[in-house]
């Protein structure tokens, strides 16, 4: 049950926009090795102009990828090392942006802290 909310800097062609969250949840998927419906992703489009770096502007025109990831039991070690670097090319891959531009921020463990229509994953 992986849940990825993305937020995406900079215009994405409009024939992308249709299918972009269901590129970034199959890819994410395959990751994961998810069953289907069990790779969740929303993601936020934002304006040049909603988005700077410290020092002004885009940062010599970087367009970043900001993917906060939670896990109900995410991998530890090696193993986490492992998924950032195939969770960050497979995410690159599906917003047709630079690897080094897509950034990751695993938010603590969901389990015993989550709760689905009512019900606490644990």
């Amino acid at each position: 049950m992986p849940i990825l909310d993305v937020q995406l800097v900079g215009p994405v062609a409009e024939g992308d926009r249709a299918t972009l969250a269901r590129r970034i949840a199959d890819a994410a998927g395959a990751v994961f090795a998810s069953r289907p419906q069990q790779t969740w992703v929303t993601l936020r489009l934002i304006a040049d102009d909603e988005y700077s770096e410290n020092g002004g502007g885009l940062g010599g025109g970087v367009r970043p990828v900001i993917v906060s990831v939670l896990h109900v039991d995410p991998p530890t070690g090696d193993a986490l090392i492992e998924q950032v670097a195939r969770l960050t090319h497979a995410i690159a891959q599906a917003c047709g942006r630079s690897p080094e531009n897509v950034h990751l921020i695993y938010q603590p463990v969901a389990k015993g802290r989550t709760a689905f229509g009512g019900r606490l994953v644990g």
